[in-house]
């Protein structure tokens, strides 16, 4: 049966391999089980319930790619996505968290609509490549400030703004040691280097008593706070538009360049370079958008940490179907994962920092009417603490300096649209 749905014997693997490969990917990503929790519950969320709902996202995400796609690709929460939602939206703008799940609720449904409608190459071509590359290094970097004030490494200061905080403080050590252990896994091609970079910290402030010991394991807590909490029309007010777009672009984009990404790496391209059945793997990553918001957690998406996977064997959807059994079965884990400090998922996130924010390698440095709007993202994401500002900004950049260079017939309608509607949000703030 397995090697029918699958085709498993087609694709040169066993399911034996499949399995192993999908251990594999949640492995590498698992550390989204402890950071999108931790950060979520900075909007007032219940830590618990987001465990919970973080879980059962990827894990019917997963399932879903697996089932009907057919391809070794995991999802879950998207990391850039969920400081969005909380830095952005909740915390910056002053939304509240169930408006904010209203947002995450009808961008996945603009983004199954895009699927099912086949409009999506319109979607994903409207943004030029030195643009998706930017916002990406953008996030990275805004995560990788997040990271250093979470670790006390980063304080603020009357004068500078910011400065160095105490570097000797356990936290700050803590994090430091915990970062440097990611990285020396990582480079030794370590499954799971991320999660236990977060788990060898969390022990050792344990050992320390900096943190409680709650136990490894218990019956899941209660998803009943979050479950369905999402206000959608609380959503639908104007001047969240530019919120919902912004969600279902880096949706459509994180998406469409994870899935192309791994295809590739896992040989499934066809002869134009082009992945079959990605509607089917768009459509699938969507309606997990959908479902992870009404559970009650930010956007859902493919991760391109499934290349662990492939490269362990994977290459049908059986593997994506694995990793969804081990993320039900993380569900147990919640007595661990509400002991992780602050500072032990900042290691994470600097590490996931430093690689979002080596896109900015694959810019044309030498058109710097690509790579002039492209560092107005990079930098302006950051420093505004905004990623829907920093989108804005970079757009309309864009397109002026275009223009002003003699350039415009390079810029596609859709970039125009986008970039006189931010004009227009940021004319009328």
């Amino acid at each position: 049966m397995l090697d029918r749905w699958f085709a498993l014997a087609d694709n040169g693997t066993t399911a034996r391999r499949e399995v192993l490969a999908g251990a594999t990917t949640f492995l590498t990503m698992a550390y989204i089980i402890f950071v999108n929790p931790a950060m979520l519950a900075e909007t007032g969320m219940d830590r618990g319930a987001v465990f919970v709902a973080t879980c059962l996202a990827a894990a019917i995400g997963s399932l879903i790619m697996g089932l009907l796609a057919n391809y070794p690709i995991a999802l879950a929460p998207g990391m850039g996505m969920n400081a969005f939602f909380a830095y952005t939206v909740v915390i910056g703008m002053g939304h509240s968290w169930q408006v904010a799940l209203g947002c995450v609720f009808l961008s996945g449904a603009l983004f199954v609509a895009l699927s099912l409608f086949k409009v999506r190459e319109w979607v994903i071509d409207a943004v030029p490549v030195s643009m998706r590359m930017s916002i990406a290094a953008g996030i990275g970097l805004l995560l990788g400030f997040i990271a250093l004030t979470n670790a006390g490494i980063v304080v603020a200061h009357p004068s500078t703004f910011l400065t160095l905080g105490k570097l000797g403080a356990p936290g700050a050590l803590l994090a430091a040691l915990g970062f440097l252990t990611i990285l020396a896994l990582d480079a030794r091609r370590v499954p799971g280097a991320v999660m236990i970079g977060i788990l060898a910290v969390t022990f050792l402030a344990m050992a320390a008593g900096l943190t409680p010991w709650g136990g490894l394991a218990a019956m899941p807590p209660a998803i009943a706070p979050t479950l369905f909490a999402m206000d959608v029309m609380g959503a639908l007010r104007p001047d969240l538009i530019a919120v919902i777009f912004a969600m279902l672009f880096m949706d459509v984009f994180d998406t469409a360049g994870s899935l192309i990404g791994t295809g590739q790496a896992a040989g499934l391209l066809d002869r134009h370079g082009k992945l079959p059945r990605i509607g089917r793997a768009l459509l699938a990553d969507s309606a997990a958008t959908v479902v992870g918001a009404a559970l009650g957690t930010s956007n859902t998406t493919s991760y391109i940490e499934s290349l662990s996977g492939i490269r362990a064997g994977g290459r049908t959807g059986l593997t994506a179907v694995a990793a969804a059994g081990c993320f039900l079965l993380a569900l147990f884990l919640a007595p661990l994962a509400g002991a992780v400090p602050a500072y032990a998922t900042a290691a994470a996130l600097f590490y996931v920092a430093c690689v979002m924010a080596k896109s900015l390698a694959a810019l044309d440095w030498d058109d710097i009417t690509e790579y002039g709007p492209a560092m107005v993202a990079a930098i302006s994401i950051p420093l505004t603490f905004s990623i829907a500002t920093g989108i804005g900004l970079a757009f309309i950049s864009y397109a002026s300096v275009k223009l002003v260079a003699g350039r415009a017939a390079h810029v596609g309608i859709a970039t125009w649209v986008i970039a006189a509607a931010f004009a227009l949000k940021f004319a009328v703030m």
